[in-house]
C-alpha cells in the first residue's frame, strides 16, 4: 500500500510508525502521589502550589503514533513530537455507520477539499493495522530522540515518498489552521438549513431567536 519498511539502522524521519510507545495517562484531579510516609492523592493544584518535585504513579499504555517531527530536527533535537494512531473509527465519527466502498470513498477522499483533524491509514498486517486506522492530529506524544533511536525496533515502517508529501501537507495546515465557522453569518431561517446537513453547527448568539426579537421601545 503506502508503506515503506526501512531497516533498523535508518535515521528517524518525519512519517515514521512506531508501534507499541507508552502514552503517559495525567489527571489534573488525582494524581497519585509517592513519599516517604507512603502514598496519597493530590489535585495538580495542590502540587503547583507547594512548587517542588513529586515523585507520581501515573498509567502507562501502549499506543502507535507516527513522527512529526521534521527530517532536518529529528537528528539533533532534544525531543521528537509524534500524534497517536488510532482505530479510524473512533477518529472520524462519520465512519462508524460506513459499510459499503461508495461511503468509504466519499470519506476518504475529504482529504482534497477539507482541513481534517486526522490522516488516513490503511490496514496492513505487517504493520499490525488489521482495520482502517487514521492519525489523530489532536493527540501528541513527545519522547526524548536519543532514547527513541535506540528503540528503533519498534518502527514497523513509514509512509512511502506519495503518502509523506500528503502527510506534510495535512500535517501543516492542520497546525497553521485557524478556526473558521462557515456559517456565522446566515440568519435563522439559512442556518436552520445548513443543520439539516451539519447538525453540528451550533449558533452563535446573533443567531438566537431572543437577538432577533425587536426591542421594546416602550
Amino acid at each position: 500500500m503506502i508503506y515503506e519498511f526501512p531497516g533498523q539502522d535508518r535515521p528517524i524521519r518525519q512519517g515514521d510508525i512506531f508501534v507499541g510507545l507508552p502514552r503517559v495517562e495525567v489527571s489534573l484531579e488525582r494524581i497519585p502521589l509517592v513519599d516517604e510516609d507512603g502514598s496519597y492523592d493530590a489535585s495538580w493544584e495542590e502540587v503547583a502550589s507547594a512548587g517542588n518535585q513529586v515523585r507520581a504513579i501515573l498509567p502507562v499504555r501502549p499506543v502507535s503514533a507516527i513522527v512529526i517531527t521534521q527530517d532536518c530536527d529529528t537528528i539533533h533535537s532534544q525531543d521528537i513530537s509524534l500524534c497517536e494512531i488510532r482505530e479510524f473509527r473512533a477518529v472520524e465519527g462519520k465512519a462508524r455507520q460506513t459499510k459499503d466502498a461508495k461511503g468509504w470513498v466519499s470519506i476518504l477522499t475529504q482529504h482534497a477539499r477539507v482541513n481534517l483533524k486526522w490522516f488516513y491509514l490503511p490496514p496492513d498486517p505487517r504493520l499490525g493495522f488489521d482495520d482502517k486506522m487514521a492519525v489523530d492530529f489532536t493527540v501528541t506524544l513527545r519522547v526524548p530522540r536519543v532514547e527513541l533511536e535506540r528503540y528503533r525496533g519498534f518502527r514497523k515502517g513509514r509512509l512511502n515518498p506519495t503518502a509523506d508529501e500528503h502527510f506534510r501537507e495535512r500535517l501543516a495546515e492542520f497546525f497553521r489552521r485557524y478556526p473558521y465557522d462557515e456559517w456565522y453569518p446566515l440568519n435563522m431561517e439559512e442556518l436552520a438549513e445548513y443543520q439539516k446537513k451539519y447538525a453540528d453547527a451550533a449558533p452563535f448568539p446573533w443567531q438566537q431567536p431572543a437577538a432577533n426579537q425587536p426591542e421594546d421601545e416602550s
